[in-house]
């Protein structure tokens, strides 16, 4: 019997995309060539807006250990250049400090909770596909097997063996100028700063925690994480690269030649595994294309980066994006040109990152004139337009999708901008009231199904989704507004996509008819006909 999604890869995106395909009754299984979870020391945790779509599903808390609900972060930096996120009203970047080790142990966890079945020490070595079904060649240990699928989703990293055997272009730009190392180190404690949990490195100052800094010889940074070993990284240019594996000794003269000054460290202490890594050069590169017919690309299989943080909060937005639509290809709901969707979203995603990164790369090289522009820079920081424009392009909420310019004209029938200031965009957090008690919006997305947010005087949208019933859940609510986009004004209903992108919205009180038939539209955009699907006439079946 055919397999509704095979994933490649048990990585957090591929993990993740699992998850999502559980929330909607999919049961995927899931191949890793690797015969158990890797503890090597990748990423540290999560930045920007996947931290809130955690949240969203209900992850949060087993990421963090703690009930509290998300908060952004006081402080973050672009090229080594502090961000003052206070001068905002809407500060998008949010952090989460945990080891990548452990995020897919809690993805996995909560994967094969929804109903996956993940096959450690399997790998693809060969796919085809015709118009109905993908055939996937697997070798397991106990020999090889095919295994046929609707939908063959890539979740491979960057050297996917399923985009090169779909064929599918990786064209970009690689870099071999730089050197980065990093390591989980001791230092000593006469060197920390008590005040600002930094390092104080004589003759050149206090290194604040988190935020790297920019010499004329490299960059450097210091970052104590919680619970964990303080790591030290740097990034050099032009610069010989030894021989045999990257060593304490190497880091440190690193460390001695970026600063000018030595900084002495030691073996890390406490539980690891601990990060001792020398990387060469980089990448900036973006797949021809997201999808190939029944074969999908996610995470690093479908681009990879240069900008230290990205990565995750890209990729797990990919899996965010593609898990509801597979779903609603599987169960005959879903409109024209809904999976095609997923390619060019994710491609404006994509390109964004590439963006960021070279910008990143440009600011941090060597070089007296990237120094008098990162001081020309530095003014700029202090205007608040241009961090909120940088803090969104960290984040990742700067993203606004087409949502297919749905009219949306006014009371008075007059024509104003037909699109609504949040529709394409990620929807605004909301602590809301409704018959039951205070809820926040991010416990109303735990299902990932769509929902239409009612704040209307007297709760004027019921009914207005009829025929969507069993796609759209409807929750009528008080809203109590915090730190939303500035531009959204007083918003008085959300119609979200299951990624949680606003598809309609409207500021009137009581939306009239023309704003009706625009959710309507809308509705029927992305959930498909308000007809009864295939699989719902095969269940009333007698």
């Amino acid at each position: 019997m055919d397999v509704d999604v095979v994933i490649v890869g048990a990585g957090p995106t591929g993990l993740m995309l699992a998850c999502e395909l559980g929330l909607a009754d999919v049961r995927p299984i899931v191949l890793e060539r690797l015969t158990e979870p890797s503890d090597e020391a990748k990423a540290n945790g999560l930045l920007g807006q996947v931290v809130r779509m955690v949240d969203h599903r209900g992850l949060y808390e087993r990421l963090s250990g703690s009930p509290e609900p998300p908060r952004p972060a006081p402080y973050f930096m672009f090229a080594g250049m502090g961000l003052d996120l206070g001068l905002l009203d809407d500060n998008p970047i949010y952090t989460l400090p945990v080891p990548q080790h452990r995020i897919v142990q809690l993805f996995a966890e909560r994967a094969i909770e929804l109903g996956a079945q993940i096959r450690w020490g399997h790998g693809v070595v060969g796919l085809s596909q015709d118009a109905d079904a993908v055939g996937v060649d697997v070798a397991g240990p106990d020999g090889s097997y095919r295994l046929p699928a609707r939908y063959l989703v890539g979740a491979d990293g960057a050297h996917s063996m399923t985009r090169k055997l779909s064929g599918i272009g990786f064209p970009g730009v690689s870099y071999d100028r730089t050197t980065s190392r990093w390591a989980h180190v001791s230092v000593p404690d006469d060197w920390l700063d008590p005040a600002t949990g930094g390092l104080d490195v004589p003759g050149h100052g206090t290194v604040s925690p988190f935020i790297g800094i920019r010499t004329e010889h490299g960059t450097f940074s210091y970052a104590p994480l919680p619970g964990r070993a303080p790591m030290i990284a740097t990034t050099e240019w032009d610069r010989p690269v030894p021989d045999g594996p990257m060593s304490l000794a190497e880091l440190r003269e690193s460390v001695g030649r970026v600063l000018g000054a030595d900084v002495p460290m030691g073996p890390p202490t406490g539980d690891g595994p601990h990060a001792l890594r020398r990387l060469v050069g980089g990448n900036n590169r973006r797949a021809e294309r997201f999808r190939d017919r029944r074969v999908f690309l996610v995470g690093d299989a479908a681009h990879v980066d240069a900008a230290g943080g990205q990565g995750l909060n890209l990729g797990l937005q990919d899996a965010l994006n593609l898990g509801w639509k597979l779903a609603a290809q599987l169960r005959g709901d879903a409109p024209a040109g809904l999976l095609d969707s997923y390619d060019s979203e994710r491609q404006l995603a994509a390109r964004r990152v590439t963006g960021y990164a070279q910008a990143l790369s440009a600011l941090l090289a060597p070089g007296s004139d990237v120094t008098a522009l990162r001081e020309l820079f530095g003014e700029l920081l202090e205007d608040r337009s241009t961090v909120q424009r940088l803090a969104a392009l960290t984040a990742g909420t700067d993203i606004r999708y087409d949502m297919a310019g749905v009219d949306q004209r006014g009371q008075d029938g007059h024509d104003r901008d037909r699109t609504h200031p949040l529709v394409g965009r990620c929807a605004p957090e909301l602590n809301l009231h409704t018959p039951r008690g205070p809820v926040r919006l991010a416990e109303l997305t735990r299902t990932a199904r769509p929902l239409l947010l009612d704040l209307t005087t007297g709760s004027s949208l019921a009914g207005a989704l009829t025929g969507w019933d069993d796609r759209v859940t409807m929750v009528a609510a008080r809203p109590e507004l915090t730190g939303h986009d500035s531009r959204a004004g007083q918003a008085t209903a959300l119609l979200l996509r299951p990624d949680c992108y606003v598809a309609w919205a409207s500021d009137s009180a009581t939306p009239d008819a023309a704003e009706r038939a625009a959710l309507r539209a809308a509705a029927g955009r992305w959930f498909g006909s308000d007809q009864p699907s295939p699989s719902d006439l095969v269940r009333q079946l007698p």
